[in-house]
């Protein structure tokens, strides 16, 4: 077709609104244009939203939970909350800022150094070697306090080899298939236990470390919260006697942690668990795990900023190992709180019987919570009962009330775990009451500070040579009144010991 005859068809005018064959081709082209671009900017805008969306589920949300108190009974050496928890309603009075604050700065970071080893997971990069500088007593990365008796050593890292560098700014980031792998895809035979918050399971890393993968389950957004406190709390801490938070997992709906491995069960497997019938926990070792829980509680409450509150110091979460060092573990129901804040309202959560009254009354938490629960942690160990047994007589249900009844009447010696093959020494049996009705005190502000409780615990530990030769002169009634409190200088006054007696023959 000449050219002439071309323009003379596309000149002609068509039967639609009379337009001309080429204004009619320029129309429908120009439609298929615009439709293209408008659907690249429908898919485009819907990406953008599902990525935030995602990034703002997996750091940052926290959906509504319920406002319950949950009172559970004594678990398994790495486990939260039993199925058969009781709940009594009451109000949730306050918002943690603190808890906002915390996960904020460890969200923003990308790649930060907040430790010196976050370098970490994938088993599919190439593996390169690094070290870890751990504080013995103690350190907390970008909160961590300055004082001239703090020290660190340089320690090998447990995950030595595994490259990923966290997304967090701290820890190190597993994949889900990494855990899988670990845990011989989350085989019921490397379950070490179970709780209302999830599982904990045996894993080795590819490394050959042994790791405890607590797998949170997704009940509401219970994991979300689980997650996101315990990763505030002690992601970045490091104290020999706390249990180590190596890494997690973000992947999915899936929210889990990774802990160092503790091999050597916990204080209540020891006390009333399977563990006991391998033979009694000496003396010496229940002392041992005491001071070291004490040292543990002294350093989150006064060592760094903000301090951390527990919130459920019981036996089953001091994890023990094999030089039966104390660990404390298990902090998905802690709480932070700013040195200018005398408490905090919350909604009362622990375990029945380790509960401070004043805590469980009001909602008001700080840590002289904590105190009270160690000091039920005390008897605990010393009388090798648990904190709340309904199957005693009815005066000997409440373990707190029988040992001041039983102090009140003179009949101290009667409290002694009797499995216990070596009885302590009268001084030392002393010492431990002592501490431990000092902690129990209903008036919280009578409660000595945890640094405090570590001295008066570490006293008869480590006497120097005077104080031995004062005590060969001393009786040895058990006088409680009589036991020089070794945090100060003074006598400890005698009326608030015979008021927390009175109270128990009350």
């Amino acid at each position: 077709m000449s050219s002439g005859n071309l323009d003379s068809a596309l000149s002609k005018k068509t039967s639609f609104l009379g337009l001309k064959l080429w204004v009619l081709i320029g129309i429908c082209v120009g439609a298929f244009i615009i439709l293209i671009l408008g659907i690249l900017s429908i898919w485009m805008t819907f990406r953008k939203k599902s990525r935030r969306t995602l990034d703002k589920y997996s750091l940052c949300q926290i959906p509504n939970i319920s406002k319950d108190i949950r009172v559970d009974s004594v678990g398994g050496p790495y486990s939260n909350d039993p199925p058969d928890s009781l709940y009594v309603q009451i109000s949730d009075k306050a918002s943690d800022k603190n808890s906002e604050k915390m996960f904020h700065h460890l969200g923003r970071s990308k790649s930060g150094d907040v430790d010196s080893i976050s370098q970490c997971s994938s088993i599919y990069h190439h593996e390169r070697a690094c070290s870890s500088q751990s504080g013995e007593e103690g350190s907390s990365g970008p909160f961590r306090k300055q004082s001239s008796i703090s020290y660190r050593q340089v320690m090998a890292s447990p995950l030595v080899g595994l490259p990923e560098v966290s997304h967090l700014g701290w820890g190190h980031w597993f994949t889900l298939r990494d855990l899988e792998i670990a845990t011989n895809r989350f085989s019921a035979d490397n379950v070490l236990g179970e709780g209302g918050y999830g599982i904990v399971y045996k894993g080795r890393l590819v490394n050959g470390t042994d790791v405890a993968v607590k797998k949170l389950f997704n009940n509401q957004g219970q994991a979300e919260r689980e997650f996101r406190v315990e990763v505030e709390a002690i992601g970045n801490v490091r104290h020999k006697n706390l249990v180590r938070l190596l890494g997690y997992c973000i992947e999915g709906v899936n929210r889990m942690l990774v802990y160092e491995y503790v091999d050597n069960g916990n204080l209540e497997q020891w006390l009333h668990g399977a563990i006991r019938q391998h033979g009694a926990m000496t003396w010496e070792a229940r002392l041992k795990v005491l001071l070291g829980t004490a040292k543990a509680l002294a350093y989150l409450h006064e060592a760094i900023e903000p301090k951390v509150v527990h919130r459920d110091i019981k036996s089953s979460n001091i994890l023990i190992d094999h030089d039966f060092n104390a660990k404390i573990s298990d902090f998905g129901l802690a709480k932070l709180l700013d040195s200018g804040e005398s408490h905090i309202a919350t909604r009362v959560m622990g375990t029945y019987g380790y509960v401070a009254p004043e805590y469980a009354n009001s909602g008001l938490l700080n840590e002289k919570s904590d105190v009270y629960s160690f000091g039920v942690l005390v008897l605990e160990a010393v009388t090798g009962r648990d904190p709340v047994d309904y199957g005693r007589p009815t005066n000997e249900v409440n373990l707190v009330e029988w040992l001041k009844m039983m102090v009140g009447n003179r009949r101290a010696e009667e409290v002694v775990d009797p499995n216990l093959e070596v009885k302590p020494t009268t001084r030392a049996l002393k010492r431990a009451l002592l501490v431990a009705l000092r902690c129990v005190d209903p008036e919280s502000d009578k409660r000595p500070k945890m640094s405090q409780v570590v001295r008066m615990l570490d006293a008869d530990e480590f006497p120097n040579r005077e104080d031995r030769r004062q005590r060969r002169s001393r009786p040895t009634s058990m006088d409680i009144e009589s036991v020089k409190d070794s945090s100060g200088s003074a006598e400890v006054d005698s009326s608030r010991v015979g008021e927390a007696n009175s109270q128990g023959q009350d």
